[in-house]
């Protein structure tokens, strides 16, 4: 029979609990309803106070153009990234999965990326990027204005989906690898012995078994990439050119803090959440259906 650990009053388990909620509260609840409140009121520039505005200030979020336009840019950039980080990882996460010669050096380098910060990963693929002395500008001298992300607002959006993809490759690769191991080596020999090839052993067997990781990647990656995309947009592009990668988390750092529209900005940051939370309730609803856990 197995053994659970009782307490014999509830303060002992509140008492443990106690440190997280508090945390919870501070770091989510506390700053939510904070955010709530602005986007109800009109908050002055330079202070003096709020004035109850009810929902004007999301009334006239939707009427801007600009800001739908945003809102397209980041779902483009959240599936964008979350496919080609995830299938990049996914199939690094065979290759070092196989017992060859520094398979276990290659699964440590490849998670590296991850370890740094969104601005290092932004500085380090604005020079890379650069259509001027990057290692892109080669494609300039061969053919001139090829690449240009200074001024073409897709060579932009690409570069930063580029660079958000890069360093969510390590992130996928540590759980694919962590999944791709837990699967019984006797399955994959048995297939082999069977005559079944390495993609049909991947499509048929490991693919099916790996639906969970899938699922679960798919969730942290489209989050991620509506909250983590800051500091890459703010160091590579700052939102230009013309506009043309100002995501929504982007959008509400300029309106807030640059344009002085803290309610607007807390209004943005609501819609955000509420977008954050639906998208998370739909791959829930539709896609863990294909996800098998046995």
């Amino acid at each position: 029979m197995e053994k659970r650990a009782t307490f014999s009053s509830t303060g002992v388990g509140l008492l443990f609990a106690a440190p997280v909620l508090l945390l919870i509260f501070v770091f989510f609840y506390w700053p939510s309803a904070q955010a709530l409140y602005w986007a109800l009121t009109l908050e002055q520039p330079w202070g003096g106070g709020n004035a109850w505005v009810g929902i004007a200030n999301f009334e006239a979020l939707f009427r801007d153009a600009a800001y739908w336009n945003s809102i397209a840019r980041s779902l483009v950039f959240a599936l964008a990234s979350t496919g080609i980080a995830m299938a990049v990882s996914l199939m690094l996460a065979l290759f070092v999965d196989r017992e060859l010669r520094g398979s276990r050096f290659y699964r440590s380098v490849l998670i590296w990326p991850y370890a740094m910060v969104a601005p290092a990963v932004g500085l380090a693929f604005r020079f890379i990027t650069g259509p001027e002395a990057g290692l892109l500008a080669v494609l300039n001298r061969i053919e001139p204005g090829f690449w240009n992300p200074t001024l073409n607002g897709n060579h932009a959006m690409i570069a930063i989906i580029a660079a958000f993809a890069w360093k969510y490759v390590g992130y996928n690769l540590i759980f694919f690898v962590a999944a791709l191991q837990s699967i019984p080596r006797s399955l994959i020999e048995a297939a082999a012995m069977d005559g079944a090839g390495p993609g049909r052993r991947m499509r048929d067997l490991q693919l099916p078994l790996l639906t969970p990781t899938l699922f679960f990647l798919l969730v942290i990656n489209i989050t991620e990439s509506f909250q983590d995309s800051f500091g890459i947009v703010d160091i590579m592009t700052a939102g230009g050119p013309a506009r043309s990668t100002e995501l929504m988390v982007y959008k509400i750092y300029f309106d807030g803090f640059r344009g002085l529209d803290y309610s607007g900005a807390a209004a943005q940051s609501i819609v955000l959440m509420a977008l954050v939370m639906v998208l998370t309730v739909v791959q829930f609803r539709f896609v863990e259906r294909r996800v098998h856990y046995r």
